[in-house]
């Protein structure tokens, strides 16, 4: 049986330049993943981990390459082109959360609704929202504000957030950053759990015993990925 393909990026490079330096933070990075996949990238502070998510997630645009998502070059959008497809097609759930306070949990979660091409009525924002509270197990909080929650509670309402949507991929930003140790293995076994049911993941950790939650596991090397590293080095 074919796999369906989530996302593809071949030859990807980024580079920084400064008046002083360029930074090659991704050297030729070649990636895709699929329908379900569960992919972890990991590696060594400033190996391009970052740098590669924010590609990923259309926050930033390649220095070259190509990256195909949804049949469509993104490297070659402009920036609100890039904000139309990954509203669309990206779930995003960041370290830090980026709840918005003054707004209540509902809210938080129903805010992508707001923003899509194709607008939804009251209704299906309703069902939408409630679905993903009961997805994290979050429905009893559905009034409250971020502040009123603790820092588990409220990277399940980012991960809510990110999934109202329905994106073709969950891209996660070291999840557990943020958080306890019990607090981080809660939000990994439900991560877990979600790519159970379907949901395409893509998680940047530093953490190894996090990594091995995932059915891929990837690790980036000064800007490589280590099997093509390995490769070169076999050479």
């Amino acid at each position: 049986m074919n796999q369906i393909s989530k996302l593809k990026m071949t030859g990807i490079t980024k580079t920084f330049v400064t008046s002083e330096m360029q930074t090659h933070a991704l050297q030729g990075v070649d990636l895709e993943i699929f329908d379900g996949d569960y992919v972890s990238i990991s590696g060594p502070s400033g190996c391009g981990k970052s740098t590669l998510l924010t590609l990923l997630g259309l926050l930033d645009a390649p220095t070259s390459g190509q990256f195909i998502l949804a049949g469509q070059d993104a490297s070659a959008l402009t920036i609100n082109e890039r904000a139309t497809l990954r509203n669309a097609h990206i779930g995003f759930v960041f370290q830090s959360f980026n709840l918005i306070d003054e707004l209540s949990v509902y809210d938080n979660i129903a805010l992508p609704l707001r923003y899509r091409a194709d607008a939804l009525n009251d209704i299906e924002v309703n069902n939408r929202v409630k679905e993903c509270l009961e997805k994290v197990k979050m429905s009893h909080r559905a009034q409250h504000k971020p502040n009123q929650l603790s820092g588990g509670q409220q990277q399940r309402i980012a991960i809510a957030r990110a999934l109202v949507n329905n994106p073709d991929i969950l891209l996660v930003d070291e999840p557990t950053g943020n958080l306890d140790s019990t607090n981080g293995d809660a939000i990994m076994q439900m991560l877990a759990e979600l790519n159970r049911s379907g949901t395409t993941i893509c998680m940047v950790t530093h953490d190894p015993r996090y990594a091995d939650f995932s059915t891929r596991k990837l690790h980036l090397l000064d800007g490589i990925m280590a099997d093509e590293l390995k490769m070169e080095l076999a050479v």
